[in-house]
């Protein structure tokens, strides 16, 4: 009985707060920033690769128009510069696109020192209220309902130096 007492009294000394890191990284013009230089490598790369698709697309359609012209050594020559081409293609997409790909580490140059600024607003705050819990509740499903007493977002932003 006591042991239960205990743990009910220790459940209600903890504190818990929100936060809804979406709101807080859409307030944030270094976030942005970054977004947008993100999309324009990840499109200036996807034109790269493009490019190199549409030649081994143009070079099999040359071909197929051509094969029956063609003597065994020369489709042989030719299949090699398709599947030379595609290989390619698909390298350079792996390069900048793969899960080690440039993307992904121009993403975690760009997005870690912002990600790190925010982990440690969020932590003094939380040393400093004494908060045993802090959720986000932009990426928990978990979450039906939650005071907006307990978001700290906006402090969070405060701490950050945004208003």
């Amino acid at each position: 009985m006591l042991a239960m007492t205990l743990g009910v009294m220790t459940a209600q000394a903890q504190k818990f707060a929100l936060v809804d890191m979406e709101y807080i990284l859409k307030n944030i013009p270094a976030y942005e920033r970054a977004n947008e230089q993100l999309n324009q490598v990840s499109r200036k790369w996807q034109a790269e690769v493009d490019v190199l698709a549409t030649e081994a697309q143009t070079l099999y359609k040359n071909y197929q128009n051509e094969a029956v012209f063609l003597s065994e050594e020369q489709k042989a020559k030719q299949e090699e510069s398709i599947v030379a081409k595609e290989k390619e293609a698909a390298e350079l997409k792996k390069k900048y696109f793969g899960p080690d790909g440039e993307l992904y580490k121009k993403r975690e140059s760009l997005m870690t020192p912002i990600q790190d600024e925010i982990y440690n607003a969020v932590k003094d705050i939380c040393d400093q209220k004494g908060y045993s819990l802090i959720l986000d509740r932009a990426s928990d499903a978990g979450i039906i309902f939650a005071s907006p007493k307990i978001d700290i977002s906006n402090e969070v932003l405060t701490k950050l130096g945004y208003n």
